[in-house]
């Protein structure tokens, strides 16, 4: 176990920003999900620019990769223009 003051609340630290990505990270997911199932074009277009919003957010702090990112926003674009 670590000793020093500064390692104790790196511990601290680390446990919390792992806890909010998670949660942005599974609310993303789920937000992407829920587009896909949307069948309303109306509503897929309103909902797209909120959740591309969400995964630059989760780029922009390294929770997932850039390309990732793109590739998913890739994807639901082409869906939204599908329906």
């Amino acid at each position: 176990m670590a000793n020093h003051k500064s390692a104790l609340k790196r511990i601290r630290s680390n446990e919390a920003k792992r806890v909010l990505n998670k949660y942005q990270h599974k609310t993303t997911r789920n937000a992407i999900k829920k587009l896909r199932e949307l069948t309303d074009k109306k509503e897929a277009e309103a909902l797209f620019p909120q959740v591309v919003s969400m995964l630059d957010k989760l780029a922009k702090k390294n929770v997932i990769h850039a390309n990732k990112a793109a590739n998913l926003k890739s994807g639901l674009a082409k869906h939204v223009a599908a329906l």
